[in-house]
C-alpha cells in the first residue's frame, strides 16, 4: 500500500485548496493507496465534507500547530512539534507514510528533508526539479525538468554534474522519457562560455557516461522541447523559473487585451477560445504541481506557496507516480554504480 501525507494547512490558501486538491485527487487512488492529511481535523472534516467527499475516503491525523511562512525554518520545526509539516516528516521517517507533499515553507521543508529524511548515501546535495512546458514542432507540447529552482543557490561543479545524473534518473523513471538529453544552462552553446561553475562544470557532464549530455543552451532555448533535462545552480534556475512564469502570464494578458481592442476581435476570441484556453493551462504552473526532491532518502514534493487546488493535485500526482516508479530506489542503485 503507498500512503501520501498531505500537509493540509501548508500554502497561501490552505486549508481549502489542499483539501479540495486531495479530493480531486482521490480518482488516482486503487486498492494499493491511501492519502493521509495532517492538520485541523475539525476543519478539514468540514472541508472534505463540503467538496463532496466523505471522511473514510482519507485518513487524517489531527495537529494544533502550524509553520507559518514568516517563520524561522530551523527553529519553528524543532519548536512547534506539533505542526502538519513536523508530524508530516517525522512519521515519513518513521515509514508511517511512504511520501510527503507541502505548499507551505520551503525552508522549513529543506530542514525536515536534511535532518530528519536525510540525503541517499553518496548525494553531495538533493535538488528541487520542477517540471516545465516545451513545444516541438516534431511533438508538440512536451515537459522537461529544470533543476535546480532555490535549493542550492551556490554549488560546485560536481554537484552540478551529479545533477545531471539525478534529473536523468527522474526522467527515466518517473517521467518514461527513453534517453532523456541533458544540457547545461550557460551564456553560449560553446564549451568555453560561462563563468568558472560552468566552464568547470561541462567536462564532468561529458564525462559522465550514465547520461545523454547534449552541451549547453541559452536560456532562450529552454522552451524550444530540445532537451530534456535543464542543469543549473538554484539561483539561476530560480530566476529562470519565475521569469519564465512572469513572461507566460503577461503574454496571456496581451492576448486577451488583442482579443478585447474591438468587435471584430471579439469575436475572433469567441472562435479560438478552445485553442487559447488550452494556451492558458499550457502556461499556467498550477497544471504542472511542484518540485520534487531528488536525493532524499524518501518522496517528497515541494508544492508552490500559491498553489490553487489543481496543483495540490498535481503535486499528489507526482509523489504517487515517484512511489510507483520506486524512484528513490533506482537513484540510491545509480549513486552506488557510480562510486
Amino acid at each position: 500500500m503507498i500512503r501520501i501525507g498531505i500537509d493540509a494547512m501548508g500554502g497561501d490558501f490552505a486549508p481549502e485548496v489542499a483539501i479540495e486538491g486531495a479530493v480531486m485527487s482521490l480518482k488516482l487512488l486503487n486498492k494499493e493507496s491511501r492519502i493521509v492529511l495532517y492538520g485541523d481535523e475539525t476543519r478539514i472534516r468540514e472541508l472534505i465534507k463540503k467538496h463532496g467527499a466523505n471522511e473514510s475516503d482519507f485518513d487524517i491525523v489531527a495537529t494544533t500547530q502550524v509553520i507559518e511562512m514568516g517563520d524561522h525554518p530551523a527553529k519553528a520545526f524543532i519548536a512547534k512539534r506539533d505542526s502538519s509539516m513536523t508530524r508530516g516528516f517525522n512519521d515519513l521517517a518513521e515509514g508511517k507514510i511512504d511520501g510527503f507533499a507541502s505548499a507551505g515553507s520551503t525552508g522549513a521543508m529543506m530542514v525536515g528533508s536534511m535532518q530528519v529524511i536525510k540525503p541517499i548515501e553518496g548525494v553531495i546535495r538533493p535538488v528541487l526539479a520542477t517540471l516545465i512546458p516545451t513545444i516541438s514542432p516534431e511533438k508538440g507540447i512536451q515537459r522537461a525538468v529544470l533543476m535546480d529552482v532555490g535549493l542550492n543557490v551556490d554549488a560546485k561543479p560536481e554537484v552540478l554534474a551529479q545533477y545531471g545524473l539525478l534529473g536523468s534518473i527522474y526522467a527515466k523513471s518517473a517521467l518514461q522519457m527513453e534517453n532523456p538529453r541533458v544540457a547545461l544552462l550557460n551564456i553560449g552553446a560553446e564549451s568555453e562560455k560561462g563563468n568558472e561553475l560552468a566552464k568547470n562544470t561541462y567536462p564532468l557532464l561529458q564525462e559522465t557516461k550514465s547520461i545523454n549530455f547534449v552541451g549547453n543552451m541559452e536560456g532562450r532555448e529552454v522552451l524550444d522541447g530540445n532537451v530534456d533535462v535543464v542543469v543549473c545552480d538554484g539561483f539561476d534556475g530560480n530566476i529562470l523559473l519565475k521569469s519564465t512564469e512572469g513572461a507566460c502570464l503577461n503574454m496571456l494578458k496581451l492576448v486577451k487585451r488583442a482579443f478585447m481592442a474591438n468587435l471584430v476581435s471579439k469575436m475572433g476570441a469567441l472562435l479560438l477560445k478552445k485553442e487559447v484556453m488550452k494556451l492558458k493551462g499550457l502556461m499556467d504552473y498550477n497544471n504542472y504541481g511542484g518540485a520534487v526532491l531528488l536525493g532524499a532518502n524518501k518522496t517528497i514534493v515541494k508544492g508552490h506557496g500559491s498553489s490553487k487546488a489543481e496543483a495540490v493535485y498535481q503535486c499528489i500526482k507526482q509523489a504517487f507516480n515517484m512511489e510507483n516508479n520506486n524512484l528513490c530506489e533506482a537513484i540510491r542503485q545509480a549513486i552506488a554504480e557510480q562510486n
